[in-house]
């Protein structure tokens, strides 16, 4: 079944029917549709009002979901940070990458994505595209795994699993702020300058068609909300690795809805820009709430093999293009790559096959995603259309 799927990823990680059916693009909008992948970090499965939470306040995103697909069954293919990247990256499980867990700041510090690996923004350059990483990538730390060798022409953010939203001082007290390869002293809270800095990418490529992958700390520890003071020092070792603030849960409700003010920033200006019509926006989360979030009604939260650990939001968005619907098909992050190039290029996969599989059908119409029955992974799949 579908179920073998999500167990296949997620045992290996940790062990160390639409109902409207959206539009087909028009052939020429198809061929060069920008693409805008948004990707929170810890957000859990009721961490949106969209998604039932009726205390985080998240009209952005909940609008991104009213007028889009709303993903009721998706999973990332691991429950904590770098397997999932690594598989969303590659289109493939991550094992096959070599990223079966968290890449820490302490003890893997000279390991990562093996820049030989086809990333999905390899096959963007490839189509000309311009390729951007803002925020977090967590696939390695040393600059032979940076962003700019894996495919992206440009990355501004943090390589580590997550930094002091004010000071940019990582778990182990380095400071990790980059620009390409190089660290750059930038003020602000990170969440504004992930914002900002999107924004700024897309202003500089809008002539030409790009992919954006958009990475958000946020809501990962630490807790900090956009006033409060800096935690970490570079050097100093001696801070909670959480954040000092006690209200944690209040903090992890500002960090929500920084994130989702900023991604109406972003939206307002695809608009302002009439970018919106030739963007297509991708919004998931990485793996479920740690503890200060929500996964209700599952049970688990982040790093459990309980669907709380890797059931996640997941949102479709494309303006004209695709209508209002919640869909309940399994989907998993490395389908993601898999899908683009299903709308952007369907002979490219002729000398590499993804694990994943195009879901491009959710996004046309009401069909099931095709799975072969001779898939070795799977065996015989018997699912009846919705």
């Amino acid at each position: 079944m579908i179920l073998n799927r999500i167990i296949a990823s997620l045992i290996l990680c940790i062990g160390i029917g639409c109902s409207t059916a959206p539009k087909v693009p028009d052939e020429q909008v198809r061929n060069s549709p920008n693409i805008i992948l948004i990707m929170a970090d810890d957000l859990g499965y009721h961490d949106l009002g969209c998604y039932w939470n009726k205390n985080h306040l998240t009209p952005n995103i909940d609008n991104l979901a009213k007028n889009g697909i709303r993903f009721t069954d998706f999973h990332s293919n691991g429950a904590v940070c770098s397997p999932t990247r690594a598989a969303l990256m590659t289109g493939r499980y991550q094992q096959r990458a070599g990223i079966e867990g968290v890449v820490t700041a302490l003890n893997h510090r000279h390991t990562g994505l093996d820049p030989t690996e086809i990333t999905i923004a390899d096959f963007f350059k490839k189509q000309d595209y311009k390729t951007g990483l803002i925020g977090k990538w967590h696939l390695g730390y040393d600059t032979i795994f940076s962003p700019t060798k894996n495919g992206f022409d440009y990355f501004k953010g943090f390589v580590s699993g997550n930094i002091d939203y004010h000071s940019h001082v990582d778990q182990v007290g380095q400071y990790d702020w980059w620009l390409n390869t190089e660290t750059i002293i930038e003020e602000g809270y990170s969440t504004d300058l992930i914002t900002n800095s999107a924004i700024d990418f897309i202003s500089n490529n809008k002539e030409q068609p790009f992919f954006l992958y958009i990475a958000h700390e946020s809501p990962h520890y630490p807790y900090q909300g956009r006033n409060d003071k800096a935690d970490r020092i570079p050097g100093n070792k001696d801070f909670h690795t959480h954040g000092s603030r006690k209200d944690k849960k209040n903090a992890y409700k500002e960090m929500i809805e920084v994130m989702d003010e900023g991604i109406g920033d972003l939206v307002e200006y695809l608009d302002k820009e009439k970018l919106l019509e030739n963007t297509l926006l991708l919004f998931i989360s990485d793996n479920g709430a740690a503890g200060t979030g929500s996964n209700y009604p599952l049970k688990g939260t982040k790093g459990s093999v309980w669907e709380g650990g890797h059931r996640v939001p997941a949102i479709a968005y494309w303006k004209d293009h695709i209508n209002s619907s919640t869909s309940q098909e399994t989907v998993l992050t490395m389908d993601i790559f898999p899908t683009l190039v299903d709308l952007i290029n369907l002979t490219y996969f002729n000398n590499f096959i993804p694990d994943g599989k195009s879901f491009l059908t959710v996004l046309n119409n009401d069909k099931i995603i095709l799975i072969s029955k001779t898939d070795p992974y799977f065996g015989e799949l018997k699912i009846k259309k919705q």
